[in-house]
């Protein structure tokens, strides 16, 4: 049980990580995973950690795709990252896994309403946020998700 809750708080440090530069966090939860399958030896456990690993290449596929992170140039700060990844996990659990696309968004744009006080100013901020390396965040955050609640699946009902 001990190591389970070791696991999960990995997961949530990974999780965390995707929003601040530089912190491998879909490294840290795919670890996370890689740990919790190598001493849990049921064949589930290792059908979780190889779609993790699957999740990940294929974020990473489609992040190489998108344009480069230039979040601190377009004004993002560390209080958005939170915005956004608090309305990411709200969007992922009202709605589960596709809940945390809009709810994404929707932090950053709640973010920018109450920062810069007008729908319009907060839209073309989100527009600009979002060119400049918000996709490439949210599709890393999204990949990391999916994996934590495959995780937490398998352990809840596995």
């Amino acid at each position: 049980m001990r190591e389970l809750l070791l696991v999960g708080v990995v997961i949530v440090l990974g999780l965390c990580g995707v929003l601040v530069p530089g912190v491998p966090g879909s490294w840290l939860v795919w670890a996370a995973v890689l740990w919790w399958a190598l001493t849990d030896p049921r064949p589930l456990a290792w059908a979780v950690l190889v779609g993790a690993g699957a999740v990940l290449l294929l974020s990473l596929a489609v992040r190489a795709a998108l344009p480069r992170r230039r979040l601190r140039e377009s004004g993002a700060t560390p209080r958005m990252a939170v915005y956004a990844g608090a309305g990411a996990l709200l969007g992922f659990v009202l709605l589960p896994v596709l809940g945390a696309l809009p709810g994404f968004v929707a932090g950053i744009y709640l973010h920018e309403r109450l920062r810069l006080g007008g729908h319009g100013e907060a839209m073309a901020s989100l527009r600009t946020t979002m060119r400049s390396g918000g996709s490439s965040v949210l599709t890393e955050l999204f990949a990391c998700l999916l994996i934590a609640a495959a995780w937490l699946g398998a352990v809840l009902w596995g």
